[in-house]
């Protein structure tokens, strides 16, 4: 005889939703945006490298989008400069995170699953250059007083008083540095390439003295932030399964 503990257990399990890490289309959701979005990430970092100068300015979408390039030893759009071994250890945090959410969500929740795996794909592509894209990096303080940095490559001797730095990755355009003014460190540095263009009329081009977006910025950098915002809605408008009301005996 099935008691009433019995049958709301049985119930209870009925109704639960199936969990992600039991689900193949969940899995095929996640890991294929994954894989997709970071193999777009890490060709175009490596066609543009390759295939625009290091001065060059190529218009995509005119008044609109642009490639040019950068490299940036910062965070995402160049914030926190220099910390690159705390970057590595926040992305592996992150990366936890995101597997974590991915393991307790429910298999219906699509859209949940492609945030993560945007937000999954954007870190590694980024962790990839800081782990494997090395650059020479160059702090000085300019005339004004001002912290600057260059990076790129040392090219030739660089045991005399001063230092020759050239465009990553081949070392064109070469500039020196006085050796006692200067800081040199060899890091882990991300390779940026996509440029908004202002999009107000010539009279009034910046606002502040600064361009709207000022940032250049590569496919991870935007896979993380349109990754996060869809989390940040997910969340607000996605809601659980409403729980089983109480059985009644009869």
């Amino acid at each position: 005889m099935q008691t009433t503990s019995d049958t709301a257990t049985i119930q209870s399990t009925q109704t639960s939703p199936l969990s992600a890490l039991r689900s193949v289309s969940a899995h095929a959701t996640f890991w294929i945006t994954v894989v997709l979005i970071l193999a777009v990430d890490l060709w175009s970092k490596a066609w543009v490298f390759k295939n625009l100068g290091a001065h060059e300015v190529r218009p995509i979408i005119p008044g609109f989008l642009e490639f040019r390039r950068s490299l940036n030893d910062g965070a995402v759009f160049g914030s926190f400069t220099g910390q690159v071994g705390v970057f590595i250890i926040a992305s592996l945090f992150a990366l936890a995170f995101v597997l974590y959410l991915f393991a307790h969500s429910a298999a219906r929740q699509r859209i949940l699953h492609v945030a993560l795996a945007l937000i999954l794909a954007g870190a590694l592509g980024n962790l990839y250059d800081r782990a494997f894209v090395t650059a020479d990096i160059v702090r000085f303080t300019d005339d004004s007083g001002q912290a600057r940095s260059h990076i790129g490559k040392i090219v030739g001797d660089d045991t005399g008083p001063s230092v020759t730095i050239g465009d990553w990755p081949d070392g064109g355009s070469p500039e020196s540095f006085i050796r006692s003014k200067i800081e040199i460190r060899k890091q882990g540095v991300v390779r940026d390439f996509l440029k908004f263009v202002p999009v107000f009329p010539k009279s009034f081009p910046r606002l502040g003295g600064h361009d709207l977006w000022p940032w250049i910025f590569n496919v991870a950098d935007a896979a993380l932030v349109v990754g996060v915002i869809t989390l940040m809605l997910t969340s607000i408008f996605d809601r659980s399964p409403r729980s089983s009301p109480p059985l009644t005996q009869s």
